[in-house]
């Protein structure tokens, strides 16, 4: 079946997860992070759509979870992508990419794609683990790897592939009052997706773009944080 194309941010809030459960301050931090990641204590991630589960040979990615150590607290480090690409061309993401076959694990391609895109050095990143693998409806096998982000470090953004670096606080990420479902219903059909846009600062309200789209996988990948950190 074919699909049709749709701007996402067009489409209405169905809900939001305000009557959800916040994540415990003390986990918002290094020390809380650490002592999660080496926990095993039993999850469920965020149900996919079964147009993603039955997707055959998905090709393996990576991509890592950079939050920055900053005095405010931890910041989560996104791109939007370059409108070139092929794949999830102008969107919100995190650095990443396919799994090369010169990378030993995920971790690897993680550190490597972020060195890449935003010439992160892989030196400056404490890496905490991953979440459960994500499938993307584009065919990926997405491994996220969450890593802490040592100053002092710089960033600079690889033209051919990111159009821009911005960074969002943890705290507004990991607040379900900010998570939004929205759906977009066809003749062939219905999709739901999660939705969490950040307010751009300097912009009136109202105005064009006022907001980082996060959206997708990038916000299915974040809510399946939100719920690691609640368990």
């Amino acid at each position: 079946m074919i699909r049709p194309v749709f701007e996402p941010e067009s489409l209405p809030v169905e809900s939001t997860g305000a009557d959800l459960p916040k994540v415990a301050d003390g986990l918002l931090t290094p020390d809380g992070l650490r002592a999660r990641f080496e926990q095993r204590l039993p999850w469920d991630p965020e149900p996919q759509e079964s147009r993603v589960t039955d997707i055959r040979d998905p090709r393996e990615a990576a991509v890592l979870i950079p939050l920055a150590i900053r005095s405010s607290g931890l910041s989560v480090l996104l791109t939007q992508r370059a409108d070139n690409l092929s794949n999830h061309a102008g969107q919100v993401s995190f650095p990443g990419g396919s799994r090369e076959p010169s990378d030993p694990t995920p971790i690897a391609a993680a550190l490597r794609e972020a060195h890449e895109e935003v010439d992160l050095d892989p030196a400056r990143v404490e890496v905490l683990g991953a979440l459960p693998d994500y499938l993307t409806g584009t065919g990926f096998r997405v491994t996220p790897v969450v890593g802490l982000v040592h100053e002092p470090f710089s960033l600079a953004a690889d033209s051919l592939e990111v159009a821009s670096i911005f960074e969002v606080p943890l705290s507004f990420l990991m607040n379900p009052a900010n998570h939004e479902i929205r759906v977009f219903r066809w003749e062939g059909g219905e999709r739901r997706f999660f939705a969490m846009p950040y307010p751009q600062q300097g912009m009136q309200a109202g105005a064009v773009g006022t907001s980082h789209f996060i959206w997708g996988a990038t916000a299915g990948m974040l809510r399946n944080f939100y719920r690691f950190l609640l368990a």
